[in-house]
């Protein structure tokens, strides 16, 4: 049996996305505040070293350099895919840019009584020169 896709969580997580890429673009870590749980964590790999930020070092990171608003740079903002596999756990790919770096991010998302948050972001970076 196939069920209706319509969701009110989806639309609550394309409305969290759409935060998060606000908060990048504009480099408000006000809204990665409210975008990111407080536990969560960030994670890159350069295929030799793995880098593990806890939230704390990733508004710092934000609040310390130029925002893509600032220097007038266009947005490649892109939901690729959501994928809600419970009542309270989802998975979203998306794609954004802080040109010449561009991102392909894999965020983990969890509901709990605060609604949906960004609990773990895993992420991919191409320089296009």
């Amino acid at each position: 049996m196939i069920s209706s896709f319509e969701d009110d969580d989806i639309r609550k997580i394309v409305e969290l996305l759409g935060q998060y890429f606000d908060g990048l673009y504009e480099g408000d870590t006000k809204k990665f505040e409210s975008v990111f749980h407080q536990d969560s964590h960030l994670y890159s790999s350069d295929g030799v070293e793995i880098a593990d930020w806890p939230r704390s070092v990733y508004l710092e990171m934000i609040k310390n350099r130029p925002s893509p608003l600032a220097q007038n740079l266009p947005r490649h903002d892109k939901i690729i895919s959501i994928n809600k596999s419970g009542p309270s756990t989802a998975m979203a790919i998306v794609s954004c840019a802080i040109p010449p770096k561009y991102f392909t991010d894999y965020l983990t998302i969890i509901k709990n009584s605060d609604g949906w948050r960004i609990i773990s972001k895993t992420f991919h970076t191409d320089i296009h020169e």
